[in-house]
């Protein structure tokens, strides 16, 4: 499935009401697409996606949009069917707060907390965070399905046009720069624009800032807190991600994303499991 609103697609199961708490609760079904994987694992970002879509069908329809999200991903889904159950914590009048879990086979694979709100798209009052400065996006390279250093394919490549900063791309002819840095252009594959949803997706860089550190392979998730800050404008986005620290196995990352008008729509921070060097 090259389109993300087919992809990401939640169907309804049930819905009613905690005997204990009274608090509402719905559970959906979905059919995770293996189309968006690295390598022979999900994608942590479009999984997230398709909890938030979840969400969002639960949530207060005051509050369309997810604009926080903290995730642990307890296992790795497969690609196939699951069930994500939605709680409804609490709801305000500016915003609604509701736990999903995403559950396979009787497992729990993801927990989250997600807040829904309503956004707009009016500038920032104040930021701090200038654009990545970046080549224009056809002066960048374009990531195939077997990406440069990656070592093993990455399907999410073809749903996903990633056109890489070359100045970055040092670390795929054994040269890294060792800054930690990737950074490029992003837009979904199948023509549609951002949406809160799918920002999720883009939040999330392929490949990860530690290829630029020298240790190759695959960087999963453990965790991922996301906020979605505006509607982004139509068109592609620019993304930087950083690595901050390594060690012991992990690395953390900050992620930045503008849209095309120069504003910031979406940040976020995860921490990841690496291979470290023996």
């Amino acid at each position: 499935m090259k389109e993300f609103s087919r992809a990401a697609e939640v169907r309804p199961r049930n819905e009613g009401s905690d005997a204990e708490t009274g608090e509402r609760r719905a559970e959906f079904d979905a059919d995770l697409d293996a189309q968006w994987s690295v390598g022979d694992k999900l994608h942590g970002g479009y999984v997230l996606a398709v909890m938030a879509r979840a969400a969002a069908r639960t949530a207060s329809p005051a509050h369309p949009h997810p604009v926080a999200v903290s995730a642990t991903f307890l296992r790795a889904p497969k690609p196939g069917p699951v069930v994500i159950s939605v709680d409804v914590l609490r709801e305000g009048r500016s915003v609604s707060q509701l736990h999903a879990r995403m559950s396979q086979d009787g497992r729990p694979m993801v927990d989250a907390l997600i807040c829904q709100e309503r956004l707009g798209d009016a500038d920032p009052w104040w930021s701090a965070e200038p654009p990545a400065e970046l080549p224009d996006r056809q002066d960048c390279v374009l990531v195939g399905k077997e990406p440069p250093g990656g070592g093993f394919p990455v399907p999410l490549m073809e749903v996903v046009e990633e056109h890489i900063d070359p100045g970055v791309l040092g670390f795929a002819a054994g040269e890294p720069s060792r800054r930690g840095l990737v950074q490029g252009w992003q837009r979904l594959a199948d023509g549609t624009d951002w949406d809160p949803c799918s920002l999720l997706v883009a939040l999330d860089m392929v490949p990860p800032a530690s290829f630029d550190l020298a240790l190759p392979g695959r960087a999963p998730t453990i965790q991922l807190t996301a906020y979605i800050r505006r509607l982004p404008a139509p068109g592609p986005v620019r993304v930087r991600m950083q690595a901050t620290d390594v060690g012991g196995g992990r690395m953390d990352e900050t992620v930045h994303v503008w849209d095309s008008k120069d504003r910031l729509v979406a940040q976020g921070s995860q921490l990841a499991a690496v291979r470290m060097p023996s």
